[in-house]
């Protein structure tokens, strides 16, 4: 097993040193340029839409809004990775990882918009007339017109996110509550925190995807208010190091000490890492949950779910950061979430640890609820949206919840290795995906803005860009009044908007 691990660790370094991470970077910087640095212009037009409202759906509510999107994509986002992948960060690459973490979360933003806008409009509408679906798999086969590489796609993400980093959530919670609980027995406490979540997880994805935005809507500010606050004490009780802290990281992302060392590169890695595995952005996984949003417009979910990398990278981790290096700069041979644990314990005392038990459950547990629905929306796609009606989703539940149990009763060594792996494939095939759809995802912004100039609360219909192909939703309003049900009929008030607003959008053109 070891010897199969050194394998695995030996080739996902070489995949991500000489392919992934300068693709990653380089796919970031081109749409940033392209787009005008759109995740700095505006910032505060992704905090307005996130409230929007003018998606609303009139079908009885079976739609999910744009901030229960932006809660499904954070709940799979703000996960372990965010307390023990943080904390690895920094043990392998020292304070200078977080530098670089912060500065992939800025350009990363630009594709996490290009992703999640291209999700919206090439969306499709469930056969029964429920939620939205969509995601890489569907703009690759109807945008680029290749389905080989939506299925590529949606069978990696399926592996990826249901199995293998839901078994690592559940490894973490029973690992921490361990460490938490005193005096149990060590070979009953992880099969029953095992069961638990099972049963937790159950009651959930049998649920249906507007349960979980449900769920995630209320988990998801819970579990990231009580986390910030717990370092918000630790930074406040150790003041004095804040600027100490600021120095180690702009040193170590640069510093002379690091490049003679050949620190500098571990820095640079693992922050570009761990950065991609926190905040997802380009991997592909936050536009299916994009997708499902109820909008006006394209953009507007772009908008989100590029504010959701900073929530996530900005906030999140580096609070994650500022807990580790105000209180224990040495490291002191820790790793992982245990690094975290300890530092909190060290400031705020024996009740911390207990309080970070919770907070991991909350963290891992929503991250186990959105990676579910990442795999049912691909496997939607494999079997044409008709999973439900055979044994394909049901026997899926049954095995996410299987590997939930199994996770959480070893260790997971390679599962983690192997998940690097998966995930860097993933992010491959998504981005060679993205780079010539961009320029449609361009020309959405541009829609956009020039709506916004006009005065206006920006709709999108497919006939503002008519040589567009494969895109099923955002029917012409003189069709989306029911008499084209094939055409997503009611896709946001672009279906209902009066006559005369529709006279001021083709002025705004």
């Amino acid at each position: 097993m070891n010897a199969l691990d050194a394998v695995i660790v030996d080739v996902n370094g070489h995949f991500w040193t000489y392919l992934l991470i300068p693709l990653v970077v380089g796919t970031g910087l081109y749409f940033t340029i392209r787009s005008r640095a759109l995740q700095v212009r505006l910032f505060p037009e992704m905090l307005r839409v996130l409230k929007d409202k003018s998606g609303t759906a009139t079908d009885g509510g079976k739609q999910v809004s744009s901030f229960g999107a932006f809660t499904i994509s954070a709940a799979a986002r703000v996960g372990t990775g965010n307390i023990a992948g943080v904390a690895t960060a920094i043990t392998l690459g020292g304070a200078g990882a977080v530098f670089w973490m912060w500065l992939m979360a800025v350009i990363g933003a630009a594709s996490a918009f290009v992703e999640s806008a291209l999700a919206q409009l090439y969306k499709v509408r469930n056969p029964d007339g429920g939620a939205y679906r969509g995601g890489p798999a569907y703009y690759m086969q109807r945008g680029l017109g290749k389905r080989w590489m939506g299925v590529l796609f949606a069978v990696t993400i399926t592996v990826t996110f249901g199995f293998v980093f839901n078994a690592v959530q559940s490894n973490t919670i029973a690992a921490v509550a361990s460490g938490s609980v005193h005096g149990g027995d060590a070979s009953w406490f992880p099969k029953a925190v095992g069961l638990g979540l099972v049963v937790l997880l159950g009651l959930v994805i049998f649920g249906g995807v507007r349960r979980i935005a449900t769920v995630t809507q209320w988990l998801v500010p819970v579990m990231a208010v009580v986390y910030l606050l717990l370092g918000a004490a630790v930074v406040a009780l150790n003041i004095g190091d804040v600027p100490r802290v600021f120095a180690d990281i702009v040193g170590g992302a640069f510093g002379f000490r690091e490049v003679a060392g050949g620190a500098l590169g571990a820095a640079i890695q693992q922050g570009i890492r761990r950065g991609m595995f926190s905040n997802e952005a380009g991997l592909g996984s936050a536009p299916n949950a994009g997708a499902t949003a109820e909008v006006s417009h394209p953009v507007k979910q772009g908008l989100v779910q590029s504010l959701g990398v900073f929530f996530d990278t900005l906030l999140v981790c580096s609070m994650t950061a500022f807990i580790i290096l105000t209180t224990n700069p040495q490291l002191s041979g820790r790793q992982g979430a245990d690094l975290t644990q300890t530092a909190l314990t060290h400031t705020l005392g024996g009740w911390a640890g207990h309080v970070l038990t919770v907070v991991v459950f909350m963290l891992a547990f929503s991250s186990m609820i959105g990676n579910y629905y990442y795999g049912e929306s691909n496997i939607a796609f494999m079997t044409g949206g008709r999973a439900d009606r055979k044994w394909v989703l049901p026997g899926y539940r049954v095995l996410v919840l299987a590997v939930v149990f199994l996770g959480a009763l070893g260790s997971v060594s390679v599962v983690w290795n192997l998940a690097d792996v998966f995930m860097g494939f993933m992010a491959l095939v998504n981005i060679l995906a993205i780079l010539p759809l961009g320029v449609i995802a361009l020309r959405l912004l541009d829609d956009y803005q020039t709506q916004r100039r006009a005065g206006l609360d920006p709709v999108f219909t497919r006939d503002r860009m008519p040589e567009l192909t494969g895109v099923e939703c955002w029917a012409p309003a003189a069709r989306a009044t029911g008499a084209d049900t094939g055409a997503c009929a009611g896709s946001g008030p672009g279906g209902t908007r009066p006559a005369e607003d529709a006279a001021e959008l083709a002025a705004a053109r």
